[in-house]
């Protein structure tokens, strides 16, 4: 049986969690996240259009019953646009948790390590269970593991660039350092993106982009779930060492020839 993650006390048998924007229809949205076997998804309330309560939000897409909704705070600036959100998901009834992401700037969409902590900070002061989004900076994260956020979750490269892990020897020290769960989140382009995180031993990964923004969303969904459980047991497993110099699979003692 593989190993649950364990978030704040909260087990998962999955440890892929899926974004829910840039689909272009509610249909691939759903087909997607049934193909992922993910058991929690990401809800952005700043996107939600909640002035119209005769209007369908993707809230009404999802069977609450089947996963785990985790708020976040995308598109706000500052930590005190955080806190507001966070504490509107509250109201809501949707959840304590709350994926926290401060990200002032709208061109390269990095978070703001200092808004993030302060954040991070007021959040957990009010009684949230926060998962912060933040730049490979292991300093950062350990700061962020001591004031007792639930999970680091730093970006592999730049939201929904594609890019890959450009932060791997960050993440390994970050992962190396970490007393609670590291998901790996933005830049993932494709499941071998996710199956690298996987290996270097993140506890789990975050998609949106690359599974919305793909030709079919539930087949890239159903290949990611496939990476992440590889690069787990890869992981489990143990891969071999690397060598400067060939190793034979086969010994040659006694082989016919050989002195």
């Amino acid at each position: 049986m593989q190993q649950p993650l364990i978030i704040a006390g909260r087990e998962f048998t999955s440890r892929l969690i899926l974004g829910t924007g840039k689909y272009r229809s509610m249909e691939d949205m759903v087909s997607a996240v049934e193909a992922s076997g993910t058991e929690m998804i990401t809800v952005a309330l700043r996107r939600l259009d909640l002035d119209d309560p005769d209007k369908k939000t993707l809230l009404d897409y999802i069977d609450w019953s089947k996963y785990h909704i985790l708020p976040n705070t995308a598109g706000c600036r500052t930590p005190e646009e955080a806190l507001t959100v966070a504490r509107l998901a509250r109201a809501m009834g949707l959840s304590d948790w709350i994926k926290l992401e401060v990200i002032p700037d709208h061109k390269y969409l990095l978070p703001d390590p200092i808004g993030t902590l302060e954040a991070a900070k007021a959040l957990i002061a009010e009684g949230f269970i926060v998962l912060p989004y933040i730049h490979a900076d292991p300093v950062l994260a350990r700061r962020l593991q001591e004031i007792g956020c639930a999970t680091v979750m730093p970006l592999g490269s730049a939201i929904g660039s594609g890019q890959g892990i450009h932060t791997a020897e960050e993440i390994r020290i970050i992962i190396e350092q970490a007393t609670v769960p590291v998901v790996v989140d933005a830049g993932l382009g494709v499941p071998s993106d996710a199956a690298q995180a996987m290996e270097m031993g993140a506890d789990a990964v975050l998609v949106n982009s690359a599974i919305a923004q793909a030709d079919t969303p539930s087949l890239m969904a159903e290949a990611f779930r496939l990476g992440v459980e590889a690069g787990f047991k890869a992981f489990q497993a143990g891969r071999i060492a690397r060598k400067t110099h060939a190793s034979a699979s086969s010994p040659v003692e006694g082989v016919v020839g050989q002195s």
